[in-house]
């Protein structure tokens, strides 16, 4: 555990509370001595009481905003290890906390040296040289590709296909209404789960008469798609935890070698490899192949 990593966490401003979870979950994870972080992604997820895809997004919001770099690594048999983080310790501002037009680094992103001055950082160069902290990168690290930003032509068709699947003869003010669905996709709300929204408000009112069914511009201002986006993410999140726990159980019978291995798939045994719930030669030792 490292203190300066956890009080360089605590004081980053800007980021959403759940984010701001992961971040500081990372940072009780890093060894102050070695500069490394690399909790398993199923630790890290039990830690902050998240599932793994929640856990994912919000990583993917942390390295976005130039505070967390994530490294794959291998397991020394040819397969994919846990990750390695990299925790930009001078960044201390989040995009909603940096001023408009202030006296920001190249990309938008103030940072601040252990003296407490403002470096300019730039992406790509070694921490070393500019803050003391020394960087996690290994030789043997291969960096994850980061998806490209949609193009604006792209999130316009996602635009367009939200709100085609309302229902049709209750549109109204589409100008406003495709205003209001680029504003949640700004906030971080995905394309896809916009469109389950809409869809399952589609179906939930279409026994209804037409008289009961929200005009569409009403619809989106009032911001009732969140209601359905929240039990999307509530559902996600209990499938994963029945997984983790069916899991967990089949992970048990092949430590214990017990005669229940033989319902054991061989993806299950790929899954639970992976997931490093089991060994190799424990899959072996219970009679089992992958």
């Amino acid at each position: 555990m490292s203190g300066m990593a956890l009080i360089w966490a605590a004081n980053v401003k800007g980021v959403k509370p759940a984010a701001k979870i992961v971040l500081i979950q990372l940072a009780d994870f890093h060894n102050k001595e070695t500069g490394q972080c690399n909790p398993s992604a199923q630790r890290l997820a039990d830690e902050c009481e998240m599932g793994r895809a929640t856990l994912f997004r919000h990583m993917t919001t942390l390295e976005e905003y130039g505070l967390v770099t994530r490294h794959a690594r291998g397991d020394g048999d040819g397969g994919r290890g846990s990750n390695q983080y990299e925790l930009h310790l001078d960044i201390v501002l989040g995009p909603s906390a940096r001023p408009k037009g202030g006296d920001s680094g190249p990309k938008g992103v103030e940072s601040q040296n252990e003296t407490g001055g403002n470096v300019s950082k730039k992406r790509g160069k070694s921490l070393k040289g500019e803050t003391g902290v020394v960087s996690n990168r290994d030789r043997n690290l291969t960096i994850e590709p980061k998806q490209e930003p949609p193009s604006r032509e792209r999130e316009a068709v996602e635009v367009e296909k939200i709100l085609a699947v309302y229902p049709p003869d209750r549109l109204r003010g589409k100008a406003a209404c495709l205003a209001q669905i680029e504003e949640a996709m700004k906030e971080g709300v995905r394309p896809e789960d916009l469109r389950q929204a809409v869809q399952a408000y589609a179906t939930d009112s279409a026994g209804f008469t037409r008289s009961k069914v929200c005009f569409s511009d009403n619809w989106f201002q009032t911001r009732r798609w969140q209601a359905y986006v929240g039990k999307q993410a509530e559902d996600r999140e209990k499938t994963a935890a029945l997984q983790a726990d069916h899991h967990a159980r089949l992970a048990c019978w092949i430590g214990d070698r017990s005669p229940m291995c033989k319902h054991i798939t061989a993806k299950q045994i790929d899954r639970l490899l992976a997931s490093k719930l089991v060994t190799t030669a424990q899959v072996q030792a219970a009679g089992l192949r992958s």
